[in-house]
């Protein structure tokens, strides 16, 4: 491995698993790395926004705050037929401690992809709101509702880019480090599951049972038809992922499990932090000893 230590910064879409990003950020820079420039997709676009405009730590100790009841709490029915939630709710509550920014006023370089359902491209926000581009890019389709840009529609970045290596302003002189959510499936490991310890029991059986049923759990056994479809979809994202790392040959490639979290699992801040820091730790010893 060459002795660099700047990088151009790759994050996956890939719903609440994104939060092992920040992990593996916090474990780059413990290493030394010096992170130049960011693109991702869905939650990597929300992750590497944040990252950009210096308010990712304002962001990690939000999350580590939140529990299975307050994360329901974030969720806005919409009861269209277009996309159960509004995804409005949660930004509104970032922006009371995070104020929203230009991207092209962040200190780092910073490019998020949605997708055009109705013209079959991918759309590049390399400028303007940050709140707005984010927003684009999480629309999970059915999930969320899809946002009018322009005459069209835009869903989930990860639907067309899930890791858009293309898309990050990479210098000679950096590094490509990719952080891929879709990483092999681990069924027995620690995280995978659910943990009940804070379930709202007030809901427990009713609105909140029939929705995380209609989640993509990959339990057979329940799939509903939201559930189908986002694991569905997820088949073919992990094979666009697979493309585009053999297509660009990232330095380095930390992988996270497929199967590390649920969508909605934002209350295990902790888990998947710590999981994005040893996955990192991991991928960096392995690419540093061949390079001895």
């Amino acid at each position: 491995m060459k002795d660099k230590k700047s990088i151009a910064l790759v994050l996956s879409s890939g719903g609440a698993k994104g939060i092992a990003h920040i992990g593996a950020i916090e474990e780059l820079k413990r290493q030394g790395y010096n992170i130049t420039s960011v693109s991702g997709s869905s939650i990597g676009a929300v992750i590497g926004g944040l990252l950009a405009m210096g308010k990712l730590e304002d962001y990690t100790n939000w999350i580590k705050t939140l529990d299975r009841r307050s994360v329901w709490g974030l969720m806005d029915f919409s009861f269209t037929s277009n996309g159960l939630l509004k995804g409005e709710r949660v930004f509104d509550k970032m922006k009371e401690f995070i104020p929203d920014v230009k991207i092209e006023d962040m200190s780092l370089p910073f490019t998020a992809v949605a997708s055009d359902i109705l013209n079959e491209k991918e759309i590049v926000f390399n400028k303007g709101s940050f709140y707005r581009a984010a927003r684009a890019s999480i629309a999970i389709p059915a999930m969320f509702t899809p946002v009018n840009y322009d005459g069209t529609f835009l869903v989930d970045g990860g639907i067309l880019n899930p890791i858009p290596i293309e898309h990050v302003h990479r210098t000679e002189a950096d590094l490509l480090v990719v952080v891929n959510l879709y990483g092999e499936k681990q069924p027995k490991a620690e995280l995978v599951g659910d943990n009940d310890k804070n379930k709202p029991k007030q809901v427990e059986g009713g609105l909140f049972a029939a929705f995380s049923n209609l989640v993509a759990t990959g339990d057979k056994k329940s799939l509903g038809y939201i559930s189908l479809l986002t694991t569905s979809s997820a088949a073919m994202i992990h094979k666009l992922a697979k493309i585009n790392i053999d297509r660009f040959k990232p330095d380095i490639v930390i992988d996270i499990p497929a199967d590390s979290a649920s969508t909605f699992d934002f209350h295990r801040a902790d888990e998947l932090l710590k999981l994005g820091a040893d996955a990192a730790k991991k991928a960096i010893s392995v690419v540093t000893a061949k390079s001895d």
